[in-house]
C-alpha cells in the first residue's frame, strides 16, 4: 500500500470512522487488481476529501448516506451508517436522512436504504 502523508492521514481518518477491524480486513484483502483503487479511495476520498476542513465529519456522515442511498449502494449504505453513528448521528437523524431520500429520489429506493440501515443497526448491537 501507498506511504503517502495523504494515504496515511486518509487511513488515519478511515479507520475513525469506519472501524480499524474493517478497514484493516479491507486493505489485507486487497489483491494486485483492486490495490490501486483501495489505495485511491484511502488517499483521495478520505485523505483529501474527509480531511478538509470545509465540513464536519458528522455533516460528510450526512452527505454520504443520502448519496448512497439516492444510487442504491446497500453495500456502503450499511457501512457508512455504522460510520454516522460514531460521527454522533442518531438513528432518528439517520431516519430523517433516508426519508429525504425516499421523497427525492424515490420510495422504492428510500425502501431498500432504510432495509440496509436496519441490516446495519443489527449489525451493530450483535456486536
Amino acid at each position: 500500500m501507498s506511504k503517502s502523508p495523504l494515504f496515511e492521514e486518509g487511513l488515519k481518518v478511515r479507520k475513525d470512522v469506519l472501524g480499524e477491524d474493517y478497514v484493516n480486513k479491507s486493505i489485507a484483502g486487497a489483491d494486485e487488481f483492486t490495490r490501486t483503487m483501495a489505495e485511491w479511495s484511502t488517499e483521495f476520498c478520505w485523505g483529501a476529501l474527509w480531511t478538509r476542513p470545509g465540513l464536519d465529519r458528522r455533516t460528510r456522515s450526512i452527505i454520504n448516506l443520502a448519496m448512497l442511498g439516492a444510487l442504491g449502494r446497500p453495500h456502503e449504505l450499511k457501512l457508512h451508517v455504522k460510520g454516522a453513528v460514531k460521527n454522533g448521528l442518531t438513528k432518528d437523524e439517520i431516519k430523517e436522512v433516508l426519508l429525504q431520500v425516499a421523497v427525492y429520489c424515490g420510495v422504492p429506493a428510500g425502501i431498500d436504504a432504510f432495509r440496509n440501515a436496519r441490516e446495519a443497526f443489527k449489525e451493530m448491537e450483535e456486536s
